[in-house]
């Protein structure tokens, strides 16, 4: 079936001949799409403690970066041009960025990071660089102008704030309107310059380093891992002639217990669903300031409006289930419930609760991982 957000070719097709291969250009991939946000609605973003927001100024070639939150005093001293302001996270704060989101479900939610929207005026640039993942360039407010290139010299500019290319060799270059977008792969070289007043959504797809993998995984193991009591113990020890070296029976008595921290198929499944729906940092969850009591919950989630709360993360598989870095276990008609949330980020209406379901969503519901609707108007 043809998608019209991939330029008229399947998902099927864009997975196999583009995802993590290379580049897509498609016109009007959202016609007359102009954004849902002005630059002070982006600067007022920016000026708020919980976002994750950069300001990149760039004055006689010397890049600088300022991270925020910051005062409306700041943007009223920037120049004309040759700037940007970068917000991460805005589906955290839109429920307009989440619908947007969402067109984009063809790829796992386990792999999306989030949509971040840059405001620039004319020559305003982050530098030619590349990104260890996927991202879609879709064009909201104004024009900027891409230059790709697929190059393996990935030398930096040295005692730069911002991972500029040293040598950056364009091999294609587009105008981007308003509703056009630019797919790029892992490690593709890019440079986008604003023509005029621009504003671009970044909707990015996040790729663990194996390294980082490892790691965390070692912290799961770490805090998961029950090992038999005991202590170090050498009751015979012998005498050893060269006390500087690590005896033998020391390194047979250590590495048997360590040879029994063993780990399997459940392991790496709640290791990943916890990794993935771990909040950043940032991120911290209000309770509803006048919860409603559980049967009144329940007939409003009947009613078809409990939503995710626009920062939680959310997961499952097989009877596992995973929220915000938290693992839950859960029957069959509990999860048929719960994997609907998880794949659509809201329950329709008439969804019928068992009690396990219920056990579960209400305590998430008085910790604001999920939410009753009440309005659907932006607000910022």
């Amino acid at each position: 079936m043809k998608n019209k957000l991939l330029g008229n070719i399947s998902v099927g097709n864009f997975l196999r001949d583009y995802w993590q291969k290379k580049p897509l250009l498609v016109r009007g991939a959202l016609p007359d799409f102009q954004g849902f946000l002005t630059r002070d609605d982006l600067i007022n973003l920016a000026c708020h403690d919980d976002a994750q927001s950069r300001l990149i100024t760039r004055k006689k070639g010397k890049w600088e970066v300022r991270h925020g939150p910051f005062t409306p005093r700041v943007f009223s001293r920037l120049p004309a041009k040759d700037w940007t302001l970068l917000v991460q996270d805005i589906n955290h704060f839109l429920p307009s960025a989440r619908e947007l989101l969402l067109k984009f479900n063809f790829i796992p939610h386990a792999r999306l990071d989030d949509l971040m929207v840059s405001y620039a005026p004319e020559e305003g640039s982050v530098g030619p660089h590349f990104d260890s993942y996927d991202v879609f360039l879709l064009q909201g407010m104004g024009c900027r102008n891409w230059q790709i290139s697929a190059q393996q010299d990935k030398r930096l500019v040295m005692d730069a704030p911002l991972k500029i290319l040293r040598e950056f060799r364009p091999e294609q270059e587009w105008m981007l309107e308003p509703g056009d977008m630019l797919y790029l792969p892992p490690g593709y070289a890019h440079h986008g310059v604003a023509k005029g007043h621009c504003m671009t959504y970044s909707i990015g797809f996040r790729a663990p380093t194996y390294q980082e993998l490892v790691i965390q995984f070692l912290v799961y193991l770490q805090d998961h891992t029950e090992v038999e009591e005991g202590i170090y113990h050498d009751p015979n020890p012998g005498f050893q002639s060269h006390p500087g070296r690590i005896g033998p029976d020391m390194l047979q008595q250590v590495g048997a217990v360590l040879n029994k921290i063993t780990w399997g198929p459940t392991d790496i499944e709640r290791f990943l669903g916890i990794y993935l729906t771990e909040p950043k940092h940032h991120v911290f969850f209000t309770p509803p300031s006048n919860p409603v009591a559980q049967q009144e919950f329940a007939y409003q989630v009947k009613e078809g409006k409990l939503q995710l709360n626009l920062k939680s993360r959310m997961l499952c598989r097989g009877k596992n289930i995973f929220l915000n870095g938290d693992a839950y276990t859960a029957g069959a008609a509990a999860c048929r419930v719960l994997g609907k949330l998880a794949d659509r980020l809201a329950l329709p209406m008439s969804e019928e609760l068992d009690d396990e379901a219920l056990s579960l969503l209400y305590p998430w519901y008085l910790d604001g991982y999920v939410e009753i609707v009440k309005v659907s108007a932006d607000a910022v």
